[in-house]
């Protein structure tokens, strides 16, 4: 089982999108972080389940979806995940990966 750290970036974007969503419906914003951690959660028994992000060559960081947020995550071994950062799949990822 690989262990998950979370980056502040990462905590700061959850956050942001449930506070985002929260603001016309709390429970809404609740049922989309809950599945934003369990889509993360799946990580601990397959860390390669997501494609890998090609425009990074020197570390392998790679993405996995939730509906219209895509999760960023560094492999850093076998055993170790850190997740980077999820984003709004209409944002400049570019700009927050490089």
């Amino acid at each position: 089982m690989a262990e998950i750290i979370w980056t502040n970036t990462a905590v700061e974007c959850l956050q942001g999108i449930f506070d985002y969503i929260a603001a016309d419906s709390p429970s809404a914003a609740h049922r989309v972080v809950v599945g934003i951690d369990t889509k993360i959660q799946l990580l601990q028994g397959s860390p390669r389940l997501g494609q890998r992000y090609e425009a990074i060559v020197d570390r392998e960081v790679r993405e996995i979806l939730y509906g219209h947020y895509r999760i960023a995550y560094l492999l850093q071994s076998e055993t170790r995940i850190q997740i980077l950062g999820i984003y709004h799949g209409a944002m400049d990822i570019d700009r927050y990966l490089q």
